[in-house]
């Protein structure tokens, strides 16, 4: 008999998961059982700083009371209905989430990938309704370098051979141009155009912010030339950049926004395509849905995501202990830290590859008590909840000093 996860040591639990788990993923070997703000324990009782928020899942931290209490009050009364009945929670997070985001209308989902696919899906209806494009002939352009999910359609326009390779034939239709390239990406556009979708921030290829003025560059050339503009905001939204949305940095509003991961506060999958009423709009009952999506659970944890959002204190906390992030890893220039790019509390920071690869520096914080991830090569990311103390960042910055001493 398989003995209960809390008389297993942490070695017994990962060599379980060996035979039965797909291997789809390669985890730091810790595993965790509790977890409370912006720290984490494992079964053993070793406590550890969280320094990547659930790649910003985790936003407001880990069991964050407001939402522990939405998700409590709501499992007593409803948690799914399909959206063949309508439930009484819907209308309010679609109303609030749409007020915040300066969007008409929510289309809601579930994952990340879910709401980057029902993206593409508006675009290109809108595409041959509203732009009038000859059928199956619209395109999208997108960044190379980007990261917008594992599903089929979407690894078919991603420039990572890892997350391609052995998954083919490949879904056409899509157009990919240098990342912060206005030129290469006015000469991609043409009349069969849909849409462009773009991170506002490449989270996962090691936090890459464009050069200021390129988003409101991509706005004007897709208003310009006839086309949509879509942010995907999954990793970058929702406070993390210390503004609602990245986007908001250049006072920029695209057509659609792609929003998950924090709004669902780290206790359900929610994700939501947030859009114009001309764009979202093109959509007709049976076109598009989901068993899920919209949620009564996900409703209510979704608003009280938003409830935060709307005082601005997570967003003013992003901004001042960013400057504290930035200050940290600056004075480790020349230290082990070739270069890093930061904006609000998300930083990628590239290690000298002489002082070891990013999984060995994220194994080696580990044993210091701080999770971290690497990406490509020599990076590791840094995101930790926009809950944590300046004093625990601080101490983070610190063991990222002792580890690559």
């Amino acid at each position: 008999m398989t003995a209960p996860a809390q008389t297993r040591s942490s070695a017994d639990l990962i060599r379980a998961e060996e035979p039965v788990l797909a291997h789809n993923y390669h985890p730091l070997p810790v595993v965790v059982s509790r977890a409370e703000g912006t720290w984490v324990e494992d079964v053993e009782g070793r406590r550890y700083l969280d320094m990547l928020a659930g790649y910003s899942a985790l936003n407001f931290g880990h069991r964050h009371p407001a939402l522990i209490e939405a998700a409590h009050a709501q499992l007593d009364r409803l948690t799914l209905t399909s959206r063949a009945f309508h439930n009484d929670r819907l209308a309010e997070f679609a109303e609030r989430l749409a007020a915040l985001t300066g969007q008409d209308m929510v289309l809601p989902m579930n994952t990340g990938a879910e709401a980057v696919e029902s993206g593409i899906k508006v675009a290109r209806k809108w595409a041959y309704d509203v732009k009038g494009v000859p059928a199956d002939q619209a395109t999208i352009v997108v960044a190379a370098d980007n990261f917008h999910g594992r599903t089929t359609t979407i690894v078919s326009f991603s420039t990572d051979e890892t997350a391609r390779q052995g998954f083919g034939p490949f879904t056409p239709g899509f157009r990919v141009v240098p990342y912060n390239d206005l030129p290469a990406l006015e000469a991609a556009i043409d009349e069969t155009t849909a849409a462009v979708l773009l991170e506002p921030i490449q989270g996962e290829a090691g936090v890459l912010i464009p050069d200021q003025g390129y988003l409101a560059g991509v706005r004007e050339l897709t208003t310009r030339k006839g086309c949509l503009f879509i942010a995907d905001e999954i990793q970058s939204g929702l406070g993390r950049t210390g503004r609602t949305l990245a986007v908001d940095h250049e006072s920029v509003v695209p057509d659609v926004l792609l929003l998950g991961k924090a709004l669902g506060g780290g206790i359900v999958p929610v994700s939501a395509v947030v859009g114009s009423r001309e764009v979202l709009g093109v959509l007709r009952p049976g076109e598009h849905g989901s068993t899920f999506g919209g949620n009564p659970l996900a409703a209510a944890v979704g608003t009280a995501v938003v409830e935060l959002l709307e005082t601005g204190e997570f967003q003013r906390r992003a901004t001042e202990l960013g400057v504290v992030l930035r200050g940290g890893l600056s004075a480790l220039l020349g230290k082990g830290v070739v270069g890093f790019r930061a904006r609000g509390l998300w930083a990628g920071v590239d290690v000298d590859p002489a002082v070891g690869t990013g999984r060995e520096i994220s194994q080696r914080l580990m044993r210091e008590g701080v999770l971290v991830k690497d990406t490509h090569g020599s990076t590791i990311r840094l995101a930790p909840p926009l809950t944590i103390t300046p004093e625990d960042l601080t101490g983070a910055l610190g063991a990222l000093e002792k580890v690559l001493g």
